[in-house]
């Protein structure tokens, strides 16, 4: 089994403080920028930041579905981590100022991939996928901070 890894950054016209909140915030601005590949949203604890469960369903693929239950700490200043309970998969957000008025964004998910062909295909693949929907995730999110 080779860890998989998907990184994807944008610099957003808000400050590092406003575009965190935003990120942080489950109940609210997460669930309006979701993209489409995200669906059955729930916030089941919390839902601003460290101590939040949230649940979803990620469709990477026209076949894959995740069902993530990811919960959620703050390790340290502008960073936000999601575990996912139900697999090996852990996303980190970034947020840092990126001079005026503006941050940096960057999200890196890793997990433990298959082994063999299969693993193989999803090393090379997945992480070109889930760039796109972070893409769209980040585009969203930049539409909605720099209001």
């Amino acid at each position: 089994m080779a860890q998989v890894e998907a990184t994807t950054e944008r610099i957003v016209a808000a400050d590092a403080e406003t575009v965190f909140d935003a990120l942080a915030d489950y109940s609210g601005t997460r669930a309006k920028v979701m993209p489409e590949q995200y669906s059955e949203y729930e916030v089941r604890e919390g839902g601003d930041g460290e101590g939040s469960l949230v649940h979803w369903k990620l469709q990477a693929t026209s076949k894959r579905v995740r069902d993530c239950l990811l919960e959620v700490t703050e390790p340290a200043d502008g960073e936000l981590v999601e575990k996912d309970r139900n697999s090996s998969m852990v996303t980190t957000w970034r947020v840092t100022p990126a001079g005026e008025g503006r941050s940096r964004v960057v999200v890196t998910t890793v997990w433990n991939g298959a082994g063999g062909i299969g693993g193989f295909f999803e090393k090379t693949f997945a992480p070109k996928g889930l760039a796109r929907i972070y893409d769209a995730l980040l585009a969203r999110l930049a539409a909605e901070v720099e209001k």
